[in-house]
Parts: C-alpha cells; sequence; structure tokens
C-alpha cells in the first residue's frame, strides 16, 4: 500500500509540473507577442484561413431581447469558461491550477486552452451574427451569411488577448452600437448603409490591438509610430488590418457592392475607426457640439460627425452599464495599463501618472473620466438622437459618478 501511495504522489507531482510548465509557455508566448515587431515586411499579419467552425449558440428570447439594452451583460458567459476548464483537466491538477487561473492568459493557439475559449466566443460571435441579421444589413446588402461568418471568425482570431482591449471588447462596443440604433430608432434617421458602416467599424476598431497605446508607440518609436509618423498609429493600424482581411474573397462581406459603394464603405468605416483616437477627444466633439443646434439628417457632414460620436460613446461606454458589468472592465483596463507602465519604468519612457500602479486607484481611474469625458459626450450626442430609454440610463450614470465623487471625497 505504501509502494502505491508513494507511487501516486509521484505522478501527481509529475502532472502538476507539467502543468506549471505549460503555463509558463503561455506567458513566454503572450510575452514574445507583445515585444515582437509584428508590422516587419516578412511579418505581416495575415489572417488565417484555417479557422475553425464553431457551433452555432441557439440565442433565446430573452437573450435576443437583452441584446437591445445597454444593461447587457457580456460576463454572464465567463463562470462556464472556468467550468470547461477545470472539467477538462486531471482532477489531482486543478487545486493547484485554481490557484494559479487568474493568472493564466487565455490563448485560442494553445492546445488543451482552446475548450476554454469556444464556449465563450461562440456564443459572442453568434450574438453578433443576429445583430447583422436583425438589422437587416444581411437581407438589403445580400450579405452571404456564410461569408459572415467566416469574417466574424477571422475577426475573432484577429484580437489579441490583452486584458482590456480584446474581442470581449469587440463584442461589447458592437452590441453597445447595437443597442444605441434599436433604443434611438437610428433607422428611421440614417440610411441603411450608415448603419452597416457604424456595426462595421465598431466590430473592427481595435483589430490587432497590442496592448499598449498611442503614447507608447510613438515614445518608444515602434514600427508602428514610424510607419504611421506618430499619427494614430494604433487607429490607423486596427483599419490596415480590417481591409486586409476584406481584401481576402472568404472573408469580403462587400462583394456584391459595386466599386463606388465600396469606397463610400471603405472611407467611411476609416473615418470612424481613427474617430476612436481619444487624442482627437475634443476637436470631434467641439465639432459636433457646433452642429448640434441645427442638426441636420439631410447633411452629410452632420451624419459623419454625428457617426464618428457615436463610435466613441461606444468605444468609452463600459461605464454606462450598470455596476456589475461595469466594475469588471475597470479591473481589465487598469491591469493592462500597469502592464504597460511597468515596461515604461523599464525601457526609461515617460509614465503617465493614471498608468502608474504606485498612484492610481479604481476610484480616481474613473471619477474625472465619468464626470469629464464619458457624460459630457453621452448628453451632447443625447440631444439629437434623443430617446427617454437611452436617457433614464445616463441618469443612472449621473447617479453613479455622483456616488464615485463622494466615496472619492471621503
Amino acid at each position: 500500500m505504501l509502494e502505491k501511495r508513494v507511487e501516486l504522489e509521484g505522478i501527481k507531482v509529475v502532472e502538476i509540473e507539467k502543468c506549471c510548465s505549460d503555463i509558463k509557455k503561455l506567458r513566454e508566448e503572450v510575452a514574445s507577442r507583445n515585444n515582437s515587431n509584428f508590422l516587419e515586411d516578412n511579418k505581416k499579419l495575415i489572417p488565417r484561413r484555417d479557422v475553425p467552425s464553431y457551433n452555432k449558440y441557439h440565442l433565446s428570447k430573452e437573450t435576443i431581447e437583452a441584446l437591445r439594452w445597454p444593461t447587457f451583460d457580456a460576463w454572464q458567459w465567463e463562470p462556464n469558461e472556468i467550468i470547461v476548464f477545470v472539467l477538462s483537466l486531471p482532477l489531482h491538477a486543478t487545486p493547484y491550477l485554481l490557484v494559479c487561473l487568474s493568472r493564466v492568459v487565455w490563448t485560442s493557439d494553445s492546445g488543451y486552452l482552446d475548450s476554454v475559449t469556444c464556449l465563450c466566443w461562440s456564443e459572442m460571435l453568434s450574438c453578433l451574427e443576429h445583430m447583422y441579421h436583425n438589422l437587416g444589413l444581411v437581407k438589403d446588402f445580400s450579405i452571404n451569411p456564410i461569408t459572415l461568418k467566416r469574417w466574424l471568425m477571422c475577426i475573432h482570431d484577429n484580437y489579441r488577448n490583452n486584458p482590456f482591449h480584446n474581442f470581449r471588447h469587440c463584442f461589447c462596443v458592437t452590441q453597445m452600437m447595437y443597442s444605441m440604433i434599436c433604443l434611438c430608432r437610428l433607422q428611421e434617421k440614417l440610411s441603411q448603409l450608415d448603419i452597416f458602416i457604424l456595426m462595421t467599424a465598431a466590430v473592427c476598431h481595435d483589430l490587432d490591438h497590442p496592448g499598449f497605446n498611442n503614447t507608447y508607440q510613438i515614445n518608444a518609436r515602434t514600427e508602428l509610430a514610424v510607419r504611421y509618423n506618430d499619427i494614430s498609429p494604433l487607429e490607423n493600424h486596427h483599419c490596415a488590418v480590417a481591409f486586409q482581411i476584406f481584401s481576402q474573397p472568404e472573408y469580403n462581406i462587400f462583394s456584391n457592392f459595386d466599386q463606388e459603394a465600396f469606397k463610400q464603405i471603405r472611407q467611411g468605416t476609416i473615418t470612424l475607426i481613427l474617430a476612436t483616437d481619444m487624442a482627437r477627444h475634443s476637436e470631434i466633439l467641439d465639432s459636433f457640439k457646433q452642429k448640434v443646434n441645427n442638426f441636420d439628417y439631410k447633411d452629410e457632414e452632420h451624419v459623419t460627425c454625428l457617426k464618428m460620436v457615436l463610435i466613441k460613446c461606444c468605444d468609452i461606454s463600459n461605464e454606462v452599464r450598470p455596476m456589475e458589468v461595469a466594475e469588471p472592465w475597470v479591473d481589465c483596463l487598469l491591469e493592462e495599463y500597469f502592464m504597460q507602465s511597468d515596461r515604461e519604468k523599464a525601457e526609461g519612457l515617460p509614465v503617465a501618472p493614471f498608468m502608474d500602479r504606485e498612484k492610481v486607484t479604481k476610484p480616481t481611474a474613473q471619477i474625472g473620466f465619468i464626470k469629464f469625458v464619458l457624460i459630457p459626450m453621452f448628453e451632447t450626442v443625447m440631444k439629437v438622437v434623443t430617446d427617454n430609454k437611452s436617457c433614464y440610463h445616463l441618469q443612472m450614470q449621473k447617479k453613479k459618478s455622483e456616488n464615485f465623487t463622494t466615496s472619492g471625497k471621503k
């Protein structure tokens, strides 16, 4: 009996060491990706063609209705990931891995972790499919449903597994755009082509984000900064990756558009993605404010400016959601900020105080942003696309901001 127990304990040790080794390799792989010069000529990002099919998730009536609201909880599938992960491992390895679970970075390129992410992203992809169908975009623009599905899978494949700028963020931004289109009845005010551009720009707006912002790119003189002359390097890269994907027939949801229509879509999508650079925030919002009092939906310049503000609202809309949905995103954002500031310190680069783990707290990270960026922008856009339901959620966010401010003063 003693020999048998010793043998079993030896097996456990081997399995645990193997798991430790696997996790270490994952971390090294992610680190090497973030350190790579991903725009070298011989390493241009080419969307994978061997994207596996995903099982279509059958949306319930409750989910379909919930997708129309800013209160939608994209974290609802998170516990399932952990359950699938634990059940897929040897039983005696589970206790050790539970300790490490919070530190594991999920990656779809890594063997046994595929089953973890599969459940979560297949549900989000099915929701995105539903949005395109429900808005009438697939029917009105004769989009091949199979091409749409392939395109969405390729989009997923080209979002990195950063703490914040990842595929779940892409989904949340697009879902908020869908929510605003539905609740503010934007299909009655904008053309279907405008709706198509809004949705597609939201899906593509952070493609291949490396997890380090424009300030880092410029200060570190990265390949991206050099290529785009320090002008919105990340946003220009997101656009380039998006249209690199569209250039491949199996992912081209624009294949039935003529040359002129495609040029209009391309320019519209690029304009919106470039608008998400927060360095341009004041410029874009000030321009929109000048048009608010006499806004004209027949004026192309007015509509373009509105679309730019809409995607900006969606991009920073986490705090418009209920507290239990919004707060995990703050943790994710701070984690990504801290990763950047740690690297900046190591490389002797300037560090922004709001990204420094030794200076920032959750309340200080959010109070100013909510009061001086988020609420003023939502208030301004609601003057044009006023809807009582949408305004209700903004009012709730005001109260939350006031609570943050009060607690921050204590």
